[in-house]
């Protein structure tokens, strides 16, 4: 399993947040808190992360900015459904649990992963993938989940927000 541990913690710097396997370093990832981009570094590879055109994109750092090597497109707002395509190989991607947000990835029908939340107060997104899913295709899905938990997160600030202004009056 993964789990993306504190920022800053297992020996890393200010902002880095660390990718863990059973304790131990996997990647390091420096996620914007402002906008949806950062870059993952996993082993000497650097992979560059964004937004672009609405969907969340991954590419080398040493590729030119128009290739995408990894996406993830919403498909259906209402359903929560996502299609993801690793480098190739499209991975269906389904709601596992509206209640904890978390998801359920599929190819050709078959689960390969599975995404969670550590416990306690500040959850942070876990995955759980089959042992042949490559680690960067993981690390992509666990840095997808990050970003919809911090929308979920903002969404649920900004309607408790409004709720307590509109119930003040």
């Amino acid at each position: 399993m993964l789990e993306l541990a504190k920022p800053g913690s297992a020996g890393t710097g200010t902002g880095v947040i660390p990718v863990l396997r059973d304790g131990a370093v996997v990647a390091l990832l420096r996620a914007s808190n402002w906008r949806e981009a950062g870059t993952a570094t996993i082993g000497t590879q650097t992979w560059v992360l964004a937004k672009h055109r609405g969907d969340l994109t991954a590419r080398w750092a040493s590729d030119s900015e128009d290739v995408v090597r990894m996406r993830a497109r919403q498909t259906s707002l209402w359903k929560g459904t996502w299609r993801v395509e690793l480098e190739g190989t499209p991975v269906e991607v389904r709601s596992a649990s509206r209640w904890k947000g978390t998801h359920r990835f599929l190819v050709d029908g078959k689960p390969v992963a599975e995404s969670g939340t550590t416990g306690g107060w500040s959850p942070r997104p876990t995955l759980t993938a089959e042992p042949d899913l490559p680690v960067h295709h993981q690390v992509f899905l666990l840095w997808m989940e990050l970003v919809l938990s911090r929308r979920n997160t903002a969404a649920i600030t900004a309607a408790t927000g409004a709720a307590v202004i509109g119930g003040s009056s």
